[in-house]
């Protein structure tokens, strides 16, 4: 019996030199690639361009997947290839990116998988923050939540963008696993359960039924409220599995969200001073904000042109204009770029039929 153990041991030393080999090729080639992102990067230092372009590595990872014959799965390209991204564009220059912290919120997570982890971390105490971070040079970029699955859309990022100049150049979408986290491995003495509003709606239905009697405590981020929790044992939070790392925490009770497939929507922001507007990818999603004259029919006229030149509209919202004549302005995205001839159409015609009319973005979206 000892022979097979053998030639089996044998074999798998002989592939871990394979692989080591695989590995120090693949190094070799990464350096060789980090070389010529740094080319890129001096010719666009002469030219005035900027270093981060969503829809080239839009383009450079759906070229990948194309190409890819497998074993590797092609849900894994993506990651990968942002990574190898990420660590080039470092080497041009840091990219600066504001999102709601502290460490371990589902923002930040966010903002590490669209951008990569070789970023400088800017984190924000708001949404607000994030929004002035980006708007005065603090930041580069902002990872702002703007729709849960759940609960429907982050009101204040909406709001935000009608009294700021950034824009949307990219989107990114997280699964939502929300955990219960305290100091202590029991739920017994729990007296308040801290989380960002948006967490306590999505585990109403958990809490209820498990924790009847605890205070919900609203607190600016799931992040901060397991900060607050491993400060007092009569605390708990509800948070991500990094969060209950970062502060020292038990899960008590994983995936407490009461719909299994909750998922948020985050944008990535700029500043159009700082940045161009994306090029068209392929698979692109244009965002507005419009208003219309309080008449009847006034919606109806607005939704004309996107029919009249076959443009689907993906999301429709509408938020009040605070403005005490209940009016409105409506949150519309639809499929495809200004640059195409339709779309260019629909909009011109859409501007002309509205009181307000704004251009949040047009970005790539990830198809697969």
């Amino acid at each position: 019996m000892k022979t097979p153990q053998v030639e089996s041991s044998d074999a798998l030393v002989g592939l871990r030199q394979q692989i080591d080999a695989v590995d120090r090729e693949l190094l070799e080639l990464l350096n060789r690639r980090a070389g010529l992102a740094l080319a890129v990067g001096e010719l666009k230092k002469r030219e005035g361009s900027v270093v981060f372009r969503p829809e080239r590595e839009a383009q450079v990872i759906d070229g990948m997947k194309a190409v890819n014959p497998g074993p590797l799965q092609t849900a894994s390209i993506a990651p990968i290839w942002r990574e190898i991204m990420s660590a080039c564009r470092a080497l041009e220059t840091p990219t600066r990116v504001a999102y709601l912290g502290p460490a371990g919120t589902f923002s930040e997570e966010a903002a590490i998988g669209y951008f990569g982890s070789s970023l400088l971390r800017v984190q924000c105490a708001s949404i607000d923050e994030v929004f002035h971070a980006v708007a005065s040079g603090a930041a580069d970029f902002g990872v702002v939540p703007v729709e849960n699955s759940t609960e429907g859309v982050v009101a204040r990022s909406l709001d935000l963008f009608l009294h700021t100049p950034l824009f949307i150049i990219g989107e990114t979408s997280l699964f939502i696993r929300q955990n219960l986290l305290r100091r202590e491995n029991s739920l017994e003495g729990i007296r308040a359960v801290c989380a960002h509003p948006q967490a306590l709606a999505q585990c109403h239905g958990w809490l209820s039924h498990h924790l009847p009697d605890a205070e919900r405590r609203p607190a600016s981020s799931n992040a901060e409220g397991a900060r607050l929790a491993s400060l007092d044992s009569g605390v708990a939070a509800i948070a991500s599995v990094r969060a209950a790392s970062e502060f020292g925490l038990h899960v008590l009770a994983p995936a407490i969200q009461d719909d299994a497939h909750n998922r948020t929507r985050f944008a990535i922001v700029t500043h159009p001073d700082r940045h161009p507007v994306p090029k068209p990818s392929g698979h692109d999603c244009t965002s507005l904000v419009l208003s219309v004259k309080n008449r009847p029919g006034a919606v109806h006229d607005m939704l004309v042109p996107l029919k009249r030149h076959d443009v689907s509209m993906s999301r429709f919202e509408s938020r009040p204009a605070r403005s005490g004549q209940w009016e409105y302005y409506f949150y519309i995205d639809v499929q495809g770029h200004p640059d195409e001839p339709k779309v260019g159409a629909a909009l011109r015609e859409l501007h002309d039929a509205c009181a307000f009319f704004k251009i949040l973005g047009a970005y790539p979206v990830d198809v697969h």
